[in-house]
């Protein structure tokens, strides 16, 4: 067996953390505990809301991305930016609202479950057309599961659970059979599983639909320039064509968060995502300036490639490295790592400690789901004597090569040093690091998913052997069985026990060491309003305008 991954040439850094240890070392050394949401100030603000100021119709917006999405194809796609563009142009069968509810949007009802929760059928509107005019009805729905379902490199498989058979009983309603219940299915729906695409597109463009997608949405695809831009402009097919208020919507790539904060000051853009908590108290006190703030249903943390040799949904091929297969070292390494003082000194208290996938905020959470693993660097030393392995224990660790992530990076090394670990941090451009994952060409890397409502679009697809977004090539009977018997559950509490069981499980294994959760903290002028950004992340503009009389 190959020791490490292949990999292509790349500059390696091996950034100092000297100054990076200084500054910790102010900060008393605690066990890991659960932070408070936000800074010390922060309250949660979703959405600018329009209320009774005047818009003004038309325009062109500009929002500054922090990253380069990946294709535009909702079965395929795995970036948080991708869904801010679909957002405007590739509307679900449910969404959520502000408070997490899953709310239709596309289908007229919630989902009625029979058969002992093996039948799932739901409604869904007629007279809607997609952007070229094919009209919208439940066998075009049928089309799009169906294709999420098949599709090789399909991202939405797993996140659909164990269908048996999918039909349209009529033009508007829409049945799907299992083989044994699967509860997650309306949140997952609720998400890019249920973002319904043109039949007549998919037939036409094949595996290249992402490149001009085609869907329902009161916008519609124009053109993209690879890491630069994004466009979309109203469309007139849209069923409500007086939501869309703008002309057209520019998404920006600027990747440097400095850059962006300048961006938004200027008027230069008029939205700007994933402000950097170096930047967001002066922004809060800005005339001119809104600035959304919410909690996050994901996690960010570092994943470890196990047995990824081969590209996701492949069968697992252990590495035979240390890292690889000895739980001690990943063990040791997370107890190397005090989550609380990362969050308070690299994100000033705008982040909150992640011990799992699962959030304290969710109605599944439990004492397991919410434990975090010991902070003791001591015993972590330890654990890496008995699995025999050198120390320092050197560790090649991929990130975006964002400044705030690099930061963070810089500090977790730091911290790492004392528990036996040598990180080197190897910064690369996001859509790059996500094909690193995909592929299995990492050893371990930092990234994060920006969450689900259900616990399930956290879990399954990432922990389940085979899964679409299982990037550690991780598999284990216990857990594969805790996954299903979850997710066939109707019971609420029995799912959340079996959730926490499943937590403390991985936590043993260390496959993914949960970090922390992000802020979502997006910079709106005051010459916008109807913006959004709720805890999936998502920055939505779809009913946003720009109004008159804004605060200067």
């Amino acid at each position: 067996m190959s020791q490490t991954p292949a990999r292509r040439r790349r500059t390696l850094l091996a950034v100092p953390a000297v100054a990076l240890a200084a500054s910790l070392a102010l900060t008393a050394c605690v066990p890991v505990q659960r932070s408070k949401a936000g800074g010390a100030t922060a309250g949660t603000v979703t959405t600018v809301a329009i209320g009774d100021q005047q818009v003004r119709e038309g325009g062109d917006l500009v929002m500054a991305l922090s990253a380069e999405p990946d294709r535009l194809d909702p079965t395929t796609s795995s970036s948080l930016y991708t869904r801010y563009v679909m957002e405007t142009m590739c509307q679900k069968l449910y969404d959520i609202d502000s408070e997490g509810t899953v709310v239709p949007m596309l289908a007229t009802e919630l989902p009625t479950v029979s058969d002992g929760g093996k039948t799932v059928t739901f409604p869904v509107h007629t007279g809607y057309r997609f952007a070229d005019g094919t009209p919208f009805d439940a066998d075009a729905v049928v089309t799009t599961l169906e294709r999420n379902l098949t599709k090789d490199d399909s991202s939405r498989k797993s996140e659909m659970g164990p269908v048996s058979a999918i039909d349209a009983v009529d033009d508007h309603t829409v049945r799907i059979r299992y083989a044994t219940p699967f509860a997650p299915i309306t949140a997952a729906l609720a998400d890019r599983a249920g973002m319904v695409m043109s039949p007549t597109a998919l037939e036409q463009e094949g595996d290249g639909f992402g490149d001009h997608p085609v869907c329902i949405g009161p916008y519609k695809f124009v053109e993209r320039v690879p890491q630069t831009s994004i466009t979309v402009e109203r469309d007139p097919m849209y069923h409500d064509p007086a939501s869309a208020h703008f002309d057209r919507i520019t998404y920006r790539i600027i990747t440097d968060a400095s850059i962006r904060a300048q961006n938004l000051k200027s008027g230069d853009v008029q939205v700007a995502d994933t402000i950097s908590t170096q930047d967001v108290d002066e922004l809060m006190e800005r005339k001119g300036l809104s600035i959304l703030r919410t909690g996050s249903l994901g996690y960010q943390g570092i994943t470890i490639n196990l047995a990824n040799q081969d590209g996701v949904g492949t069968d697992p091929e252990p590495l035979d490295t240390p890292l690889a297969t000895q739980r001690k070292v990943r063990q040791a390494l997370s107890m190397s790592i005090n989550r609380a003082e990362l969050v308070q000194s690299v994100f000033r208290g705008w982040a909150d400690v992640a011990c799992s996938p699962i959030p304290d905020t969710s109605a599944f959470a439990t004492d397991a789901s919410k434990a975090c693993p010991e902070y003791d660097p001591e015993r972590a030393k330890e654990l890496l004597e008995q699995a025999g392995v050198q120390q320092p224990f050197p560790i090649e660790m991929e990130v975006t090569n964002t400044p705030d992530t690099v930061r963070f990076a810089q500090a977790l090394q730091a911290q790492a040093r004392a528990g036996g670990f040598a990180i080197t941090i190897t910064p690369v451009e996001y859509t790059t690091l996500l094909d690193d994952q995909t592929r299995g060409d990492f050893q371990a890397l930092q990234l994060g998913w920006s969450g689900r409502v259900d616990p399930h679009g956290n879990i399954g697809s990432f922990l389940g052997t085979g899964g679409g977004n299982n990037y550690p090539g991780y598999s284990d009977p216990e857990v594969d069985d805790l996954i299903a018997r979850a997710a066939q559950a109707t019971d609420q509490q029995e799912r959340s026990d079996l959730y926490g069981q499943l937590v403390t499980k991985v936590q043993q294994d260390d496959p993914i060491i949960y970090l922390y959760r992000t802020r979502s903290i997006t910079g709106v002028s005051t010459d916008v309003a109807g913006v959004s950004t709720y805890a999936d992340g998502v920055v939505r503009l779809s009913q946003a305008a720009f109004v008159e009389g804004g605060d200067k």
